[in-house]
């Protein structure tokens, strides 16, 4: 993460220096996956070109004060961001009560005027960082801002105008301080799309496996994979098809592969408490019907990720995929340990016939997953996807995997245990393939022999685990 300045010296020398003809903006921030916000952030100020100037630095802190070209722009940001709350055209700010109310006060009225008439409805909000407050004490502080000329009527329901004050009391709930470290009042421009986790919320899902991923982690990843309208997106372990939801919410056409047969065709055991078979018609096209977004679905296929089946000038906007690590799924492809002593399989039998499988190594399960990239991915394609690592022996520049087509463009940490952590990556094609064939698999340090590392609970020290 990076290192936050000071915010208040930050903005008030700023104010100090000269009456403001414009405004910033603060983003408060969801207290969810906190290490995904810059990534969230960057990557939808790219799909609609936004330029922002950073006063503070997205952190561990709930806020970021930012310049944007114009309001137009805010309201674009929050159209998309998952890890945003709300976003405030900011009026004041200041380390104590006093400070927040002189620069308040020394807004000019050009800028605060046309939200004051008495045809403007309004509602004050009083949110607080790290600490409860009584509705009285709310009651005192929204009276505080008296000297404000609003004419307007209460609305509590459906304001014209939402006015915020925010205040934030650190982030140590065992040692929460009487006063608050930072003070902030604005007007509400617009809200995220934290609204969007619940719609798509696992809990109401009528199909699920036991991967689906979260609602909220799938939205991030579409965020990250720039994903628009007409968007052409693909999984290749598609699994129950939460990405391909989260994916066609943002317009993309989606499509997936799987070589679990029983997965794609909804026949797996449920995962659902107390649910002993599963309802007629589950099914990833199920999930799209539920959210009305069956449109944008394309098909999914039962196949083998070890051989591809695309045709050589297919191109895909964009890849999203929790590849299979061996903890609640099992890493495999089509095979057999007999090798070269297989025998063919009658023309009569194929039919029926179910393929024999043999373990995927996850190095060379990654090495045909960038090289898969590279070779389908649209120039500036987005690959999104999943890495395991054992967190003490990680070193960025040994445990993630590389492909001279592909840069990094982000690398986002989600904590599962002490010993481990699986790794969001965002890798985007910068160049065309010079040659088909498949690079070496790489030699990711912290992920070699994860599921054993894994279910041991600590790092498998002086093993050697490359055999």
């Amino acid at each position: 993460m990076c290192a936050n300045v000071n915010t208040a010296d930050a903005i008030n020398n700023t104010m100090a220096e000269s009456v403001p003809t414009r405004v910033s903006y603060l983003l408060w921030f969801a207290q969810e996956h906190v290490n995904f916000r810059a990534a969230d952030v960057e990557s939808v100020a790219s799909i609609f070109g936004i330029k922002i100037n950073y006063k503070t630095q997205i952190s561990e802190y709930p806020y970021c004060i930012v310049d944007l070209p114009s309001e137009e722009e805010a309201k674009l940001l929050a159209s998309r961001c998952i890890s945003v709350k709300s976003i405030l055209e900011l009026w004041g700010h200041g380390k104590t009560v006093e400070e927040l109310h002189e620069n308040v006060k020394k807004l000019p009225e050009t800028l605060t005027s046309p939200y004051f008439g008495a045809d403007k409805t309004f509602r004050l909000v009083v949110e607080t960082f790290c600490k409860s407050i009584s509705q009285k004490e709310k009651v005192e502080r929204i009276e505080s801002f008296g000297y404000l000329p609003i004419e307007g009527d209460v609305n509590l329901k459906n304001p014209d105008v939402v006015y915020y004050l925010l205040e934030y009391f650190g982030q140590d709930s065992n040692n929460i301080p009487e006063k608050p470290y930072e003070l902030f009042f604005g007007r509400r421009v617009a809200d995220g799309q934290r609204a969007l986790i619940t719609k798509l919320s696992l809990k109401t899902r009528h199909f699920l496996g036991n991967t689906s991923m979260d609602a909220q982690l799938s939205l991030l990843m579409a965020n990250q994979a720039k994903i628009v309208p007409g968007s052409l997106v693909y999984d290749p372990f598609v699994g129950s098809g939460s990405l391909l939801v989260s994916a066609a919410q943002f317009g993309g056409y989606v499509c997936g592969a799987d070589l679990d047969f029983l997965m794609i065709h909804g026949k797996t055991r449920p995962v659902r408490p107390n649910q002993k078979v599963r309802e007629k018609g589950e099914s990833i096209k199920s999930n799209m019907r539920q959210y009305n977004l069956s449109s944008r679905y394309l098909d999914v296929l039962v196949a083998d990720f070890a051989r591809p089946l695309w045709r050589p000038d297919v191109r895909f906007d964009a890849i999203l995929t929790d590849p299979p690590y061996g903890v609640r799924e099992s890493t495999a492809k089509v095979g057999s340990w007999r090798g070269a002593d297989i025998k063919p399989i009658l023309e009569k039998h194929l039919p029926h016939h179910i393929p024999a499988k043999v373990d995927y190594d996850i190095q060379e399960l990654m090495r045909d997953l960038l090289d898969f990239s590279a070779n389908y991915l649209c120039m500036g394609g987005r690959l999104v996807f999943w890495l395991p690592i054992c967190r003490e022996e990680y070193d960025e520049e040994k445990s993630l995997p590389k492909h001279e087509c592909l840069k990094l463009v982000s690398n986002c940490e989600q904590v599962l245990s002490c010993h481990s952590s699986r790794l969001l990556l965002c890798m985007e094609k910068v160049e065309e393939p010079l040659i088909k064939e498949k690079t070496p698999p790489a030699q990711l340090t912290s992920t070699t022999k994860f599921r054993d590392r894994y279910f041991s609970g600590r790092p498998l020290n002086n093993v050697d685990l490359t055999e």
